[in-house]
């Protein structure tokens, strides 16, 4: 129950942030530093709708591949295939988000599709190393009753396997959308929309009003999602 009230108070914060910032602005206005009339032409519940879809869409991406890979590692029970694709999981995340953005641009041009493939490699790691540690401590004699059964090998990994492992993989999933949430801010600085741009406008123009409406949308939306994520997986796991 606790755990339901956290994510309904991180959605209702975030709701709050993203529809009624201005009217929180104009109340505090006394205490707040004088600022300059700098006016977003995108709504900030419209940029945040498209900061959330990137982010959702990417990190959805990144979880039918890395569940794709580790489903190969377990049917064939190959450690230098384990070790390989771990490498080049490892690869797409090590590599600095701006470099990768940077070296898409000239083939995907300007927008969402550069920041996207960052994201998509950045979500990766996290929920691959995970499946695969899930497939690693399955109990044998679980395996066994499986196979048993009568069950073929697709059959046990759909119905006895991927059930059993899902609470790690939904742990995987809450890290790659939490730091996609974060990342997708530097989407602004090659026009792919989001909360990056409050944010990129606010430093530009040093009004902290901006940059904290930005920032601050940014922050609530990975707390609902690392919330919303946790109740999914405890929910899951009884």
């Amino acid at each position: 129950m606790k755990i339901w009230r956290t994510c309904i108070c991180f959605t209702l914060a975030l709701i709050l942030w993203v529809f009624f910032y201005d009217e929180l602005v104009q109340v505090m206005q006394q205490w707040l530093p004088i600022r300059g009339k700098l006016l977003m032409r995108t709504p900030l519940y419209e940029l945040a709708f498209q900061h959330m879809l990137l982010a959702g869409l990417t990190t959805a991406m990144s979880l039918i591949t890395a569940l794709t890979m580790a489903v190969m590692v377990r049917i064939s029970s190959n450690p230098e295939l384990e070790s390989s694709l771990l490498s080049l999981a490892t690869m797409g995340q090590s590599l600095p988000s701006a470099v990768i953005i940077a070296l898409a641009v000239p083939v995907l041009g300007y927008g969402n599709g550069p920041v996207a493939l960052a994201l998509y490699l950045y979500g990766i790691l996290p929920i691959l190393r995970n499946a695969i540690a899930g497939f690693r401590m399955l109990p044998s004699a679980v395996v066994q009753a499986a196979k048993g059964m009568g069950m073929s090998g697709i059959q046990s990994l759909w119905y006895v396997d991927l059930p059993l492992i899902w609470p790690l993989v939904v742990a995987g999933l809450r890290t790659a959308l939490v730091v996609n949430i974060s990342a997708a801010t530097i989407g602004a600085t090659v026009g792919a929309g989001g909360l990056g741009v409050p944010i990129m406008a606010g430093i530009r123009t040093r009004d902290f009003i901006l940059l904290f409406q930005g920032s601050g949308a940014v922050l609530l939306m990975a707390l609902w999602a690392d919330s919303l994520l946790n109740t999914w997986q405890h929910r899951r796991s009884y």
